[in-house]
């Protein structure tokens, strides 16, 4: 009886060949595969915060505020969307936003750390049902442009939509990465 005991060198060069080009194969599919995952989680922590002031806007039957905030403290419009935002209710309904004291804080988000949001609204008001509130769209864009860019379209009316295209239909472009 013949007994094999491992592996011949022929028999291992094969091996390490197949997982070479397996590996050639999959790992850029992997880095665009993490940035699309990346991309999606930012789009819909944004999506969400619209949501969370829509509701308490109808809930309260007051202002709520969504805004740039790079620190979580207070609404900056110099800061950049990809820093951060915060929601609050704008009891006062200033304008530029700024959180009172008085004014509770319902929700902060750290931003898109791995790309770039680029929008047409400093901060957005959404108010209580049959009141108009900030339309506007942003555009998250991966830093690296290995995701496809995608939109967040808010209505007048709150309502958030999720968009490869702007909202005259258009095709989304990022600019390059510098």
């Amino acid at each position: 009886m013949h007994r094999c005991d491992g592996l011949t060198v022929l028999e291992l060069l094969v091996v390490l060949g197949i997982v070479a080009i397996l590996a050639l194969v999959v790992v850029p599919g992997l880095g665009r595969f993490v940035a699309d995952i990346r991309m999606t989680a930012s789009v819909n922590a944004f999506v969400h915060a619209v949501h969370l002031a829509r509701q308490e806007a109808h809930k309260r039957g007051v202002t709520a505020t969504l805004c740039k905030s790079p620190g979580g403290l207070q609404c900056n419009a110099a800061a950049d969307w990809s820093d951060g935002w915060l929601v609050f209710i704008n009891q006062d309904r200033d304008d530029p936003p700024h959180v009172d004291a008085d004014e509770p804080v319902l929700h902060v988000n750290s931003g898109f750390a791995n790309g770039r949001i680029r929008a047409n609204r400093n901060s957005f008001t959404l108010r209580a049902f049959g009141k108009r509130s900030t339309n506007g769209t942003l555009v998250f864009c991966n830093r690296a442009a290995d995701a496809v860019p995608r939109a967040v379209i808010i209505s007048y009316s709150g309502k958030p939509r999720i968009s490869d295209r702007t909202a005259s239909g258009a095709t989304l472009r990022c600019a390059p990465p510098v």
